[in-house]
């Protein structure tokens, strides 16, 4: 993205003081207009550190967010034409800024000042374990370093980014911007522990002991499963598990079906068609407009030569061993009183086979096992209940990202770190 480019994105702005982007559409309430406008006035120093206030992953976000869905989706210039290109200004403030050699360090160190010491001299040897090195676990490791708080992450692989290392491609988020961004947060003092992993080699009640307080974001990377006839056959794989330990068959001259309409299931079906598939089909029940996946998503997958069954849900897996086919049956669209959106209801007798040698069921996420043993109260989903400060049942230990149930995406993970990591900070004062 060069000059002349980013200033017609910028100059797109009408700067509104309602700022709907920011208080409806983005998740971490980034000032929008505000580090448009310093863009536009090619003062990037300045606008990276308005966005530093309230997120320490621009670089990820401006680019993977669903940005139709958050951001864009509020911008008062899409009512009568295209929105601002909000990702794309947000990505170029942080590539500049690292450019020019500007941290979330620098401008931290920047604005700390004499305010608040005696809060700081309470802090000062407060310790904060923080379990996983995600989107979640990241931010908020970034906002209690800020404070001057003893941080480690605890993370199971031997490389810190979670699902931006180990579940988006590499062709939707390349792996040096997440490399720049984690280095970043390490920059600040944060230390890491690496293959470490809750139940197997890190216990929670030793942490307890060791630590003020503790912080849980390992995710929700189990894949979901629908529990229809054949699930368990050989070739029926889960989509997160998939793209997180990157171990694909031989999918060469093989047809597959991608279940489910997420960006979990965008990946899976892009993944696979380019590594040689001969047909992928994104099986979902309900209608294009209502899969939860990108746009921008969707349309890359279509070009790339990825089919879509829509409204078609899956019946059963046919096989002996192995996949050799899966029944579906055609749905419509229903609105049901009492529900928010239309349901997907099976057409009777609309029942038809197709030959398939892989399954990927792409469904979202639950949490693991292990997680299950922790003896922290869950919700009715299964996940890690917390309240309004993402506190858990027990007192010292706090819950983000997906593993508290956050909505899915890395904006809300992030926001669900810096939310705890303020009230963290709370708790080791009080």
């Amino acid at each position: 993205m060069n000059k002349t480019e980013i200033q017609e994105k910028t100059n797109y702005c009408l700067n509104c003081k309602i700022k709907p982007c920011s208080n409806k559409g983005c998740p971490l309430g980034n000032d929008i207009p505000t580090f448009i406008k310093l863009a536009k006035e090619e003062k990037i120093e300045e606008a990276y550190e308005v966005i530093s206030t309230t997120s320490v992953l621009p670089g990820i976000c401006g680019r993977i967010c669903p940005h139709m869905k958050q951001c864009e989706g509020s911008c008062v210039r899409g009512i009568k034409g295209n929105p601002v290109d909000i990702g794309t200004i947000e990505s170029y403030i942080f590539d500049k800024a690292m450019e020019q050699g500007l941290s979330l360090k620098k401008v931290y160190e920047k604005y700390s000042s004499e305010e608040n010491k005696e809060e700081k001299e309470v802090l000062k040897g407060k310790k904060v374990a923080i379990i996983g090195g995600g989107p979640a676990g990241l931010t908020c490791a970034a906002f209690l370093a800020k404070e001057g708080i003893d941080v480690t992450i605890y993370e199971k692989y031997d490389s810190l980014g979670g699902i931006l290392v180990h579940g988006i491609p590499e062709f939707r988020l390349e792996k040096s911007i997440v490399e720049k961004s984690i280095k970043n947060i390490l920059d600040l003092g944060v230390k890491v522990e690496y293959k470490k992993e809750l139940g197997k080699n890190l216990e929670l009640e030793e942490l307890i002991q060791n630590y003020d307080a503790i912080f849980l974001a390992t995710g929700a990377n189990k894949s979901a499963k629908m529990g229809v006839e054949g699930e368990n056959l050989q070739g029926v794989y889960g989509g997160n598990e998939l793209l997180e330990k990157d171990m694909h068959p031989d999918y060469n001259g093989k047809t597959v079906a991608v279940i489910g309409g997420g960006n979990v299931a965008m990946d899976c079906a892009r993944t696979i068609q380019k590594k040689g598939a001969k047909d992928v089909f994104v099986i979902y029940r309900r209608a294009e407009a209502q899969m939860p996946a990108e746009q921008k998503e969707i349309e890359d997958a279509k070009k790339e030569g990825v089919k879509f069954l829509l409204q078609n849900n899956i019946v059963k897996i046919i096989g002996n061993e192995k996949v050799e086919k899966v029944e579906l049956i055609k749905t419509k669209l229903v609105k049901k009183e009492g529900e928010t959106r239309e349901v997907p209801v099976n057409i009777e007798n609309s029942n038809y086979i197709i030959d398939v040698d892989y399954i990927v069921m792409a469904l979202g996420g639950t949490v693991s096992d292990e997680t299950l043993t922790l003896g922290l109260t869950l919700n009715k989903w299964g996940n890690i209940l917390v309240d309004e400060k993402y506190q858990t049942s027990i007192s010292k230990i706090f819950a983000g990202g997906d593993l508290a149930g956050t909505k899915g995406t890395v904006a809300w993970a992030a926001r669900s770190g810096r939310e705890a990591a303020k009230n963290i900070k709370k708790f080791l004062l009080f």
